[in-house]
């Protein structure tokens, strides 16, 4: 939440050392103009295990003071295998149910396909239109994983590469851009967990000149990227998880006999029995309530009727 600052705030010495530091502070004027309501946030599951998936989305998002209404929402062109239906009927909607509803914020996860061909998805059209609908009824879409690949060659036509192999485990990452406002409180050097075949390079993005490389690791390649408009971020790893959820990735992949190797600098002295450390939840906490916070509560109409659409690129 912004620091206000009483009286006038060019004034104060600390203000300006603050704004340099890429603190967010207000004036007493903006403070009293401010109306608080409930943040509409839509989450697009497109992970197998949802209720895995929701539980590690909500925590991050009701760990902030912002009250957040949230609606699920599933693709109708696909049948989902590992959730029941019940669940489904009783919790999620689909995008007919929505399409005539506007949005703070959005989340579109990601979805363990990175081998097929987006056009090879069998729900890769729906997506394409909510994607589409995102731009003139969501204020700001947060975009994971294979959604953020999906949503950088849908919206930028970012082709998605090919890796060597399976990159998985927790990677250090620097900040390109630390006063950005998503970045603010981020250490210098932090650290994500990774679970993708695929990557999106950093010489593509930077070819168009609507988006920014806010972070990178030096092995697992472009972390973080926003569109300058503030209105679309791509995060290529999955800050969201739990503490054992590569290690519930790789037990399963050892069960299907495909001989994965072990999540890198992941289980102390790469020893799969071994109890994870969980070095990574902190910036997963500050990442989503920046986004919340900067880009969905401080930017987003209080009357979502005068939401307006992304200007055409």
């Amino acid at each position: 939440m912004p620091i206000e600052i009483k009286g006038v705030k060019e004034s104060l010495p600390a203000a300006k050392i603050l704004e340099e530091e890429n603190i967010f502070v207000i004036t007493e004027e903006r403070a009293l103009s401010q109306d608080i309501r409930p943040l509409k946030i839509a989450i697009l599951n497109l992970m197998p295990t949802k209720i895995q998936t929701e539980t590690q989305l909500l925590r991050l998002l009701g760990n902030t003071p912002l009250q957040v209404d949230i609606e699920l929402l599933q693709t109708a062109s696909h049948v989902s295998k590992n959730t029941s239906a019940s669940h489904l009927n009783t919790f999620y909607k689909t995008f007919d149910d929505v399409r005539d509803q506007k949005f703070d914020g959005m989340i579109i996860t990601g979805a363990p396909i990175e081998l097929l061909d987006f056009e090879d998805v069998d729900y890769w059209e729906e997506l394409q239109a909510i994607m589409d609908w995102s731009k003139t009824n969501v204020y700001s879409t947060f975009h994971i994983c294979w959604g953020a690949q999906a949503g950088l060659y849908h919206h930028y036509q970012i082709p998605k590469r090919k890796l060597p192999e399976k990159l998985s485990g927790i990677y250090k990452h620097k900040i390109l851009t630390p006063l950005h406002p998503l970045m603010r409180g981020f250490d210098d050097r932090f650290f994500a967990p990774h679970s993708r075949y695929t990557t999106v390079r950093r010489e593509d993005i930077e070819k168009n000149p609507y988006l920014t490389v806010l972070s990178i690791s030096s092995k697992a390649g472009v972390y973080i990227v926003a569109a300058k408009n503030g209105r679309q971020f791509f995060v290529t790893g999955h800050a969201e998880y739990d503490r054992d959820t590569l290690a519930g990735e790789y037990t399963r992949d050892v069960k299907k006999g495909i001989d994965p190797q072990i999540p890198e600098n992941y289980f102390p002295d790469d020893d799969p029995d071994a109890t994870p450390h969980f070095v990574w939840r902190a910036h997963a906490h500050l990442l989503f309530s920046n986004w919340l916070n900067y880009y969905v509560y401080q930017q987003t109409p209080f009357d979502l009727k005068d939401l307006t659409a992304i200007p055409e690129e």
